[in-house]
């Protein structure tokens, strides 16, 4: 049974319930299955290679939107960092996004099929059956560097942080 964890973010002030364990750094890295259209990709692929994880509810809310053509533009500066955002979002609603936006930078997976990643990374909101908005940072060691789970879902996350880390 999945660990139920409240008080740790809200949605416009009211409480969510998230499913899924806080991570905090030095944990390793959980793997989890997405999808890239209709093929599914493990989070074990990304073994050994510095990566930012951000998890959003919908890229077709503003801050979702926002956030991840931030980290698009960041993205061009980070070498050999790979940035992944993971949503809800069905494959091809994330490709046309990817496409109308100019995201070439970020790699967008869907979480859609069986919530895995966000069970794994403790982001699945009970709810609403969404990811909350979240940022993860992990090193080649495969071991989190840094966590931020947003207090209020529609705030965006502490950017210079996550890259800092």
């Amino acid at each position: 049974m999945n660990q139920e964890r409240t008080g740790v973010a809200t949605l416009k002030g009211n409480p969510l319930t998230l499913v899924g364990p806080g991570l905090k750094p030095g944990d390793p890295a959980p793997d989890f299955t997405v999808r890239k259209g209709l093929a599914d990709v493990h989070g074990s692929a990304y073994q050994g290679k510095v990566r930012i994880i951000t998890s959003v509810p919908s890229l077709d809310t503003p801050v979702c939107n926002q956030e991840t053509r931030r980290f698009n533009e960041e993205a061009a500066g980070l070498g050999e960092v790979k940035v992944l955002c993971i949503s809800m979002d069905l494959p091809f609603a994330q490709g046309r996004f990817c496409e109308s936006a100019g995201i070439d930078k970020v790699e967008t997976l869907s979480d859609y099929k069986d919530a895995s990643f966000g069970m794994a990374y403790g982001v699945l909101i009970k709810e609403h059956r969404l990811d909350h908005r979240a940022v993860f940072v992990i090193g080649a060691d495969d071991k989190i560097r840094y966590v931020e789970y947003v207090p209020e879902m529609t705030n965006p996350p502490n950017y210079a942080a996550a890259l800092q880390a």
